[in-house]
This record gives structure tokens, sequence and C-alpha cells, in this order.
């Protein structure tokens, strides 16, 4: 497993979407599609305020310095827009694995085929670059949604973890988990991710 990677300034492309390192100074324009209630409904936090929005940069970025995960701005290449967020959370290096997650876009974005190509390059990379051996998701059990655009990916559902998480009102939360291992990956390259083009991979020095 290639982990020293993940300490580099990482850019996936393909015709359809670029991810970049959230630490980008394009951060802040996040805040043109952030302030969305629908948007954070299963994620267990909100963001309504600059002071809510000042407070989930510092989070993610100190999540990342401390080996947690490594986040991702999403760029729309049709518009040259910030689109969302995603990111490799629950990094664990010595069972070679992570969660694809805390993924969201702005209104504008969803529904718009931009997760397909984002979740594809995330597990592209994930699987021959990082090197890892299972790429778990999960969704919250009433996110429907959710669920569905993850099966659409040919992830295997695994089950529901109860009481999984506690959301903003302080409630108990379950959630359904997915899991794609390197075993599926080249089936459902060719299978579900036909449409993309080879993408090129741009690492930009270490940081």
């Amino acid at each position: 497993m290639n982990a020293e990677i993940l300490n580099t300034q990482i850019e996936l492309e393909n015709d359809r979407v670029k991810l970049i390192p959230f630490g980008s100074y394009r951060n802040q324009e996040l805040k043109e599609i952030i302030f969305d209630d629908v948007i954070w409904k299963y994620m267990g936090m909100c963001i309504r305020t600059e002071l809510d929005f000042e407070s989930y940069l510092t989070s993610t970025l100190n999540a990342q310095k401390n080996g947690i995960c490594y986040p991702f701005l999403i760029i729309d290449k049709s518009s040259g827009r910030i689109a969302g967020s995603s990111r490799y959370g629950y990094l664990n290096i010595a069972s070679e694995k992570c969660e694809i997650g805390w993924t969201w876009y702005g209104k504008d974005f969803q529904g718009t085929g931009l997760n397909k190509a984002c979740k594809y390059e995330l597990l592209k990379f994930g699987f021959e670059s990082v090197g890892f051996r299972r790429i778990q998701f999960s969704a919250d059990q009433e996110n429907i949604r959710s669920q569905k655009a993850i099966e659409k990916l040919g992830a295997t559902k695994e089950g529901v973890f109860r009481n999984n998480y506690i959301d903003s009102e302080g409630k108990s939360r379950n959630d359904v988990y997915y899991s794609i291992i390197k075993e599926d990956w080249n089936y459902l390259k060719k299978e579900r991710f036909k449409e993309f083009k080879k993408s090129p991979v741009v690492n930009n020095g270490h940081k």
C-alpha cells in the first residue's frame, strides 16, 4: 500500500469533474452553496451561520492534519464552480481500508451525474494508486436517495449499524453500510463506470 501518497497534494480529474485538496483557497466558495438545511438533514450537523462554516472548515482540516481523513473540493467542470465536497475518511492504514463519504453537493449539482463521476475518481485512485483493499460507504437508514446512489456504484450492502451516530439534536441514528473491495474493482470499473475515459492523476508535490 502506498500510504505516503496521502501526504501529497492530490488532484483527480475526468471529463465531468475535478477534485482538488480541501485546503485550497477555493474552499471559501463553498459559502455560495453550503447554507441549505436540506443538505445536512442526514449528516448529523447543520451549517447555518458564518461561525458554523468556519467551524466546518477548521474541523475538516484538523481531521486531515491528524491523519483521520483526506478531504477534497469537488469542481463541476462544465461550469467551473465548486459543487461540494467529499473525502476519504476513517483512514486505517494498518488494515488498508477507508470510507468514502461526508459527501455533499449544492442543490444545483444534485442529480446531475456529478456524484458518479466523483466516486469513480475516488475509487480508481483509492484502489489503483493508494492500494486500499476495502472501501466502504454508509448512509442514514432513512436516506433512501443516498442508498440508491451507493447501490448504483455496484457496492455490496452489508447491513445496518444501529445507533451508529448521534445527530445534532441528540438523537441516535442508524446507518446502512456498503463496501467495494479490491477484488470487485476491475469488474465494476468496466461495467459501472465504462463511460469515463482514462483519467489523469496529478500530484503537485508534498505538503
